[in-house]
């Protein structure tokens, strides 16, 4: 039986999954809205809701600024839905993640300044500099989240470029990077692997880069 931490740590992942395939829905890579996650978060949302007391205070932290989360991103699944529905979908990078931005800065004008800042010293390293995005991996089958990233930023690079996102899955997506990254480590005798996800000529390109 999982523990509260390990079912958490579930729901996060499983609140980042629902934004991927929501990206992908709205994007037209996918023909549903994906309903079977949303009701499997809506479930353990509501039983956390219901047995607040049985948790410590970090973890009870850690489900409110979940649940928080998931409350934004429903209000905007909903609305860009509706707007899907009636024809006025907009089809732009970061639509969710811009909203909420503008939704916390408006709320919290001095946390906002700070991330701004904080992205405005990203965007000055020789990498966000290239419109590149990197991630490094040595395991991943352990790295979930790592992987999360890279699979997001690389959906979120095509449908910036205007390509087509149809046949990219998460689950192809998972089994291309672990085979890559073995493969690699084998032929190469190295633990790392740096994946980077750029855009060449107007083309969004994924590149599994050696580490020594």
């Amino acid at each position: 039986m999982a523990t509260i931490d390990e079912e958490l740590a579930q729901l996060e992942r499983d609140i980042r999954q629902l934004k991927i395939e929501y990206d992908q829905y709205f994007g037209g890579g996918r023909k549903r809205p994906p309903t079977e996650i949303e009701w499997r978060i809506d479930l353990m949302v509501k039983r956390y809701a219901e047995r607040g007391g049985d948790l410590k205070f970090g973890q009870r932290f850690r489900i409110n600024n979940l649940t928080q989360t998931y409350a934004k991103y429903k209000d905007i699944f909903r609305k860009r839905t509706q707007q899907k529905e009636e024809g006025k979908i907009q089809r732009h990078f970061g639509a969710a993640a811009k909203a909420i931005e503008a939704e916390r800065a408006h709320k919290d004008p001095q946390k906002s300044a700070e991330a701004l800042a904080a992205r405005a010293e990203t965007a000055a390293s020789p990498a966000a500099a290239q419109g590149a995005f990197r991630v490094i991996c040595s395991e991943p089958e352990r790295e979930g989240e790592k992987v999360d990233r890279l699979f997001q930023a690389f959906l979120e690079a095509k449908q910036q470029a205007g390509e087509q996102t149809e046949k990219l899955s998460r689950s192809s997506f998972n089994e291309f990077v672990l085979k890559k990254t073995k493969d690699l480590q084998k032929e190469k005798n190295c633990r790392d692997v740096e994946y980077v996800v750029e855009v060449i000529d107007g083309r969004v390109k994924l590149k599994a880069l050696v580490k020594a």
